[in-house]
């Protein structure tokens, strides 16, 4: 099963929709971040959660 590391991402009300979508754009084309939740506050702020998988590396034994 896969692991995710997640990162929370607060958007004020004053943001537009297009700033926002630039914002999680760069998060997801530089840090390889996907949109894992989004919720909209009744005062027009967004609260982002952001995931990424983790990629373990294992071990070489020769």
């Amino acid at each position: 099963m896969p692991e995710y590391e997640f990162v929370d991402v607060y958007v004020p009300r004053g943001v537009t929709r297009k700033e926002a979508t630039r914002l999680l754009t760069d998060h997801a084309e530089y840090g390889h971040w996907e949109l894992d939740r989004l919720s909209l506050h009744t005062d027009g702020s967004r609260r982002v959660r952001l995931k990424r998988r983790i990629i373990r590396q294992l071990r070489a034994t020769w």
